[in-house]
């Protein structure tokens, strides 16, 4: 349309209302003003259709009952340009040319008289000028024959340009006016695309749950443009159960437009042609403030595809990407809150024990109850075997069992000091793996256990699902493994604190309120045991000759012989003094008599300066009347008593002696 054209006023914009007097008020109105519109020579260029639209119109219009067949009507432009007439010839005459050129030149009505082939003729060049400024615009000719019939001939052709410029004019205002509606109809279009875009930014704004925005996008394009194919490509670790939304592999999208879009942060627009049709494809970037989280693929006609709709549509993303990253925060909130509430209850629970075996129990069940695993196995470092040790296992198979340093999932942690996560174990040929395989397990995650900075041992939580555990479980694993950690290292301080306050710190036995309660324990829920009481001889006259602290020695050389003639499961403590006790659960006491004389020998072998021991063997089983701890140590002090009174050196069995 003409460039300067204005805008409606606001009269136009207004419904009519009351009665019809004010309506032709309105009409009146709106007549006046659309007569104030007009041309200017910025327009000119621009005029060619409009002066032969109007034409046609005149045409149609104009009264032929006079002399049509011997009159030649016609229309130029400023340049002098012929750009209507009702026959050809009249662009091939000089003459019409020449008049044409000095009506511009002198914007007055120019007349030509001559003659040619076909006789007399009369040429008439009116000039046409705008409404306003007066600004001429075009110039009407008309080529006369037989002029000298028509005296009126120049008033004839003065009103048939004045009926033009009105069919001009009719003309200019009809394609105003239809200009005006398109750009209404412009305007009511961006208003209704406004008023959606605001309601499914408020629908997104006002939940808070990601699936539920990505989900309100779907429809909302599916609703503005139903013909339109859609998907999401996200970037992140997210399962979906919305078919359209889909994970954005490099590999397999290469360097496509999704890819790009994604690199790049931006739309990209490609049209190309498909058959008989011409496809538009937008990569649209899912984004917030924090970052991309994917690319919204859309494919559809290139004639549904206007520039306000792309806009449209680039506006709903960018509103769709702040909402998303406002779910995603809020969404991430709640898991730190969830995962603060899960570490507190794994916390409680685990420091409720102080057992390791219990620690190891509870840790599994939790576990495996958090993640929702099908299987989970926990495994320990034994210092000493060097092995990794089963402590705890949903499956019956593993318990007991114990793996290499350098095999499996464990030896693998073990060598990286990393956790892991697989998504499909069927693929990954570079570890083989017991708890694997038994459990048929396709989704794993793993994780070290750290002891003051060491890996101690392994989590393994298993599943048959591929991709079944995500980034979130796997970092939440991490945290949880610490804590884990942290219960086990105290569990292991506790036993140590206990270890240590039983024992006694110079002979390394254990003290005599510890063996009391063994063997409480023992008779609790054993059939038998002995008592084996030692007292070294004479060991107040070694401290009086040789001194205290060489009697100290004396009475570790004595404890260290002790605890290497006895078995691994037999209890060695300081009963008090010089003397020594060794309960050795399920054995007699004939087979108690064989170690007590181990080690009187090896005292009066071994010890510097030489000392010889004295013994007592007491025995109870199940059977007897009265069982005791008491009971127990009384006897075998009277044996000792015994042995002591009889010469020393001795062993005496309650009530026999035996000599050495």
């Amino acid at each position: 349309m003409l460039e300067h054209l204005g805008s409606l006023p606001a009269s136009m914009h207004s419904p009519s209302s009351g009665d019809s007097a004010s309506s032709a008020a309105q009409r009146n109105e709106h007549a006046f003003w659309m007569q104030q519109m007009d041309i200017t020579p910025f327009d000119f260029s621009y005029l060619k259709n409009l002066l032969q639209q109007a034409y046609t119109d005149w045409l149609t219009q104009h009264d032929s009952n006079w002399s049509a067949s011997s009159a030649i009507y016609s229309v130029w432009n400023t340049e002098g340009i012929c750009v209507a007439t009702t026959a050809d010839e009249s662009m091939d005459r000089p003459v019409s040319g020449q008049t044409v050129m000095k009506c511009l030149e002198t914007r007055k009505a120019q007349s030509l008289r001559g003659s040619d082939e076909h006789g007399d003729f009369l040429f008439i060049a009116e000039p046409l000028f705008s409404r306003i400024n007066k600004d001429m615009f075009a110039v009407f000719t008309a080529f006369i024959y037989e002029p000298n019939r028509y005296e009126t001939s120049e008033e004839i052709v003065r009103s048939e340009a004045a009926h033009y410029r009105t069919c001009f004019y009719r003309r200019f205002e009809y394609i105003f006016m239809a200009d005006l509606l398109k750009a209404h109809e412009q305007t009511a279009r961006e208003e209704h695309r406004r008023s959606i875009l605001f309601q499914i930014v408020q629908r997104m704004h006002d939940k808070m749950d990601v699936d539920a925005i990505l989900d309100e996008v779907f429809d909302s394009i599916d609703y503005l443009y139903p013909t339109t194919h859609m998907n999401l490509y996200m970037s992140q670790d997210r399962n979906s159960s919305n078919p359209r939304i889909r994970p954005l592999l490099v590999h397999e999208h290469g360097e496509d437009i999704c890819l790009r879009s994604f690199k790049d942060g931006q739309t990209i627009v490609i049209r190309s042609d498909h058959g008989e049709n011409r496809i538009v494809e937008v990569g649209l970037p899912l984004k917030g403030k924090q970052g991309i989280y994917g690319v919204f693929h859309i494919q559809m006609n290139d004639e549904l595809m206007e520039e306000p709709d792309l806009q449209l549509i680039t506006v709903m993303a960018d509103m769709a990407g702040t909402a998303f990253e406002n779910a995603k925060l809020h969404e991430q909130s709640n898991m730190l809150i969830q995962e603060l509430r899960l570490i507190n209850d794994l916390t409680q629970r685990l420091n409720k024990s102080l057992h390791l075996k219990e620690i190891y129990q509870i840790a599994e069940l939790e576990l495996k109850d958090i993640f929702q695993a099908e299987s989970c196995c926990i495994l320990q470092l034994n210092d000493t075997t060097n092995r990794f040790e089963v402590m705890s296992s949903s499956i019956g198979e593993l318990r007991h069992k114990s793996f290499s340093l350098d095999y499996g999932i464990a030896g693998l942690l073990y060598q990286t000091e990393e956790p892991l996560i697989l998504s499909n174990y069927a693929q990954d040929t570079k570890v083989s793996s017991v708890f694997m395989e038994i459990t048929g397990s396709m989704s794993l995650m793993a994780s070290p256990i750290r002891v003051n900075g060491q890996v101690k041992g392994t989590i393994l939580l298993g599943h048959p699902k591929q991709q079944y555990f995500s980034y979130d479980n796997y970092r939440l694993l991490q945290m949880l493994s610490i804590h884990v950690g942290l219960a086990l290292s105290n569990a292991t301080l506790h036993a140590e604190v206990r270890r240590l306050a039983n024992l006694d710190m110079l002979t390394g036995l254990y003290v005599r309120h510890y063996l009391d309660s063994v063997i409480h324990e023992k008779q609790a829920n054993e059939f038998c045991g002995s008592l084996i009481v030692v007292d070294i001889d004479q060991f107040k006259q070694v401290n009086d000759t040789f001194g205290h602290q060489t009697g100290d020695q004396v009475l570790k050389q004595v404890s260290d012989i002790i605890k290497s003639s006895v078995r691994s499961d037999d209890i060695c403590a300081r009963w008090g003094g010089e003397e020594l006790a060794i309960y050795v659960p399920q054995l007699g006491i004939h087979q108690a008599l064989e170690y007590a004389e181990v080690i009187r020998s090896r005292v009066a072998e071994e010890t510097r300066p030489p000392v010889t021991v004295s013994s007592g063997i007491a025995e109870w089983n199940w059977m007897d009347d009265k069982v005791s701890v008491e009971s127990l140590f009384y006897r075998a002090d009277m044996a000792l008593y015994e042995a002591k009174n009889n010469g020393r050196n001795r062993i005496v069995l309650e009530e026999q002696e035996v000599t050495r």
